[in-house]
């Protein structure tokens, strides 16, 4: 989608930069996606709200029927506070972990919440806490593939799930401890390819079949997440009717492996919200450096945004399209491309947005060569993006504002302050 320059100008006299823009008409498009995939009976979308947990996102989310994969205590009550229902029957607010950290146990005993158990050990820290409601078992079936291979979440490097081989203990410890085992999930990620996708989610669902008959309580059974987003080819997304095929069959044939209805449940994450954010960034300077023994010289458009806002790039080489407009008229570029290291602001050499993958080397991107004060906009940031922002530096985390589809804004969160960062600091004695 075209960004409307004049809001963000505007926004950004009010408000500078840097900060985030959500398109309210692009994730309600992309939740009409994941509607369409799953408007089969007995099929069932939920939102991995660690992509992006803003109140407003999760409101859309709540009003269009799409349940909740939380992460962490303090995600699933977020997900409460933003209309989405406690308890269990039904599960629209799931726990998933590894680890129960912090408060997560007892958000899950005292708000009736399933856990979705990734470590057979968290069976016996359930069973002595009380706890004697249904459980949900997360499965590493020992395949998968993540966008990037340090996102891998499933195989032998994978630190997610319960290894298959242990599947069948970790039920007899279940059982023992007297918690029904209402779901089976595992998370397999997304291949860079439709039909990798395609194949291991079919892959998946013949195990889950395979499975079913051995759990008598089975309610439902969750093929993960892990629908791909474009970041390259923002014209080139998947094919969602294919999708919508797949989770029709794997519903009907888990059922019929089980000898009665089952639910289906999918979660995506990123497909909802990655194409709907812009990190909004202005360009402070633009300076160079010349060729050497120790390598090629580079021109560095020097930005105000850093990996404190967008950490993607210097964590794993990430993508993201980069579009410079003028700052007076909003108008794009067109001066000859030459090849641009765009940068920002932190003490630190891999504040670079334009990096590579494994070899972590500049990549310098063909664009326009832009002058102080003109904007710089780092599309498809919404996922993983004001999630994974931080406080490094001391600096305030930048505002996050929502565009209607009528062109109205809303600033759905303020820039940090010094006394935000500032307020969990004491010095109480223990």
């Amino acid at each position: 989608m075209k960004l409307n320059t004049s809001i963000i100008r505007s926004i950004g006299a009010k408000i500078g930069t840097p900060f985030w823009l959500y398109e309210a008409a692009v994730i309600r498009q992309r939740i009409a996606d994941i509607q369409f995939m799953t408007s089969a009976p007995n099929v069932q979308a939920r939102f991995a709200m660690k992509a992006c947990p803003a109140t407003k996102v999760l409101r859309e989310m709540a009003a269009s029927g799409i349940w909740i994969d939380a992460v962490s205590g303090n995600e699933a009550l977020r997900a409460l506070h933003a209309g989405h229902a406690a308890g269990n029957n039904p599960p629209v607010v799931c726990f998933t972990a590894d680890v129960f950290r912090d408060n997560a146990l007892d958000v899950v005993l005292s708000n009736g919440l399933l856990p979705n158990i990734g470590s057979p050990g968290m069976i016996q820290q359930l069973k002595a806490a009380g706890y004697t409601g249904p459980v949900s078992l997360r499965v590493n079936p020992g395949f998968g593939h993540g966008h990037v291979n340090t996102c891998d979440t499933g195989g032998p490097s994978s630190k997610h799930g319960i290894w298959h081989g242990d599947l069948m203990a970790t039920r007899a410890d279940a059982l023992a401890a007297g918690l029904k085992i209402v779901m089976l999930h595992a998370h397999i990620g997304s291949g860079p390819k439709h039909q990798e996708l395609h194949d291991n989610l079919t892959r998946l669902a013949l195990e889950f079949r395979e499975l079913a008959p051995s759990f008598p309580d089975l309610q439902a059974v969750s093929l993960g997440g892990g629908i791909p987003h474009n970041y390259r080819e923002r014209d080139a997304q998947i094919p969602v009717e294919p999708l919508r095929e797949l989770f029709t069959t794997c519903q009907q044939r888990i059922s019929a492996a089980a000898k009665r209805e089952l639910r289906l449940e999918i979660e995506p994450g990123r497909y909802y919200v990655a194409p709907a954010c812009t990190l909004v960034t202005t360009v402070h300077d633009v300076k160079k450096t010349t060729t050497n023994e120790k390598g090629a010289g580079a021109t560095f458009a020097m930005v105000d945004a850093g990996f404190v806002d967008l950490v993607r790039p210097a964590m794993y080489g990430s993508y993201h399209q980069i579009e410079v407009f003028d700052g007076a008229t909003g108008e794009p570029l067109h001066t000859e491309p030459e090849p641009i290291v765009v940068a920002g602001p932190l003490c630190e050499s891999g504040d670079v947005f334009t990096r590579g993958g494994a070899d972590e080397e500049l990549q310098p991107r063909m664009l326009a060569r832009p002058k102080v004060g003109e904007i710089v906009a780092l599309r498809d940031a919404g996922a993983y993006g004001y999630a994974m922002s931080s406080n490094y530096n001391s600096i305030g985390r930048a505002p996050q504002v929502w565009v209607e589809e009528d062109g109205s804004c809303e600033l759905i969160s303020r820039r940090e302050t010094l006394e935000d960062i500032l307020k969990a600091e004491t010095s109480e004695r223990l």
